[in-house]
């Protein structure tokens, strides 16, 4: 359903396809409601129907780009699966997210922007990392409630576990001292970030 009164979902998708197109290119300030209009084949008016201007337009984008991609990390997950596989499959998949050229874009846009529009930094924040942290959160607690892992604090699990699986690649990947990130690099930390989670963590599975 669109977010949106009134407006469809393809309406929707092919406006926000279009301010995705015009926010990559000229970032959110140098962005016109006339230009995004263009692009999106609308007319201004009607862009203005539904988006108030375009803080609220970036707001959108934002927030479709990261509920999607947050989307495909979790939903995937297979209730056969043991802790070390699940939290395995979502880390790597997160990391492939966030060191593509889709996912520094998005996380470069947010970070250009935040000092002079704090809110847009929230939003993305809000739409994004906070969201990953709450799905992790939350199959933090039930894989603690089943027994799986000793935890008492699942929220600052998960956020211990996001940080090592991003060792020694996100960083780089960001300053563009790395042009990609091979697959076996990905697979490489991820392993020995969920690893020694699990240890700290307790999990009957983990590795001696």
């Amino acid at each position: 359903m669109s977010g949106h009164d009134g407006l469809s979902p393809e309406k929707e998708r092919q406006i926000l396809d279009g301010a995705a197109a015009v926010f990559a290119e000229a970032g959110y300030e140098g962005a016109s409601m006339s230009r995004i209009a263009a692009v999106a084949g609308v007319s201004k008016g009607t862009l203005y129907n539904y988006f108030a201007g375009k803080r609220e337009l970036f707001a959108a984008f934002m927030q479709r780009a990261c509920a999607s991609r947050i989307a495909l990390i979790f939903d995937a997950v297979s209730d056969d699966a043991t802790a070390e596989e699940t939290l395995t499959r979502i880390c790597t998949h997160m990391m492939e997210m966030m060191v593509s050229e889709e996912g520094l874009l998005i996380y470069r846009m947010a970070v250009a922007e935040a000092g002079k529009f704090p809110e847009l930094a929230e939003v993305f924040y809000a739409a994004g990392p906070q969201r990953a942290l709450a799905r992790m959160t939350d199959l933090i607690s039930r894989h603690a409630a089943a027994g799986l892992l000793h935890v008492d604090d699942a929220e600052f699990a998960a956020e211990q576990l996001f940080a090592l699986v991003q060792t020694r690649v996100l960083l780089r990947r960001r300053l563009r001292l790395i042009d990609g990130v091979p697959d076996s690099d990905i697979r490489r930390v991820v392993t020995a970030g969920v690893h020694l989670f699990l240890r700290g963590y307790g999990a009957p599975a983990a590795p001696p």
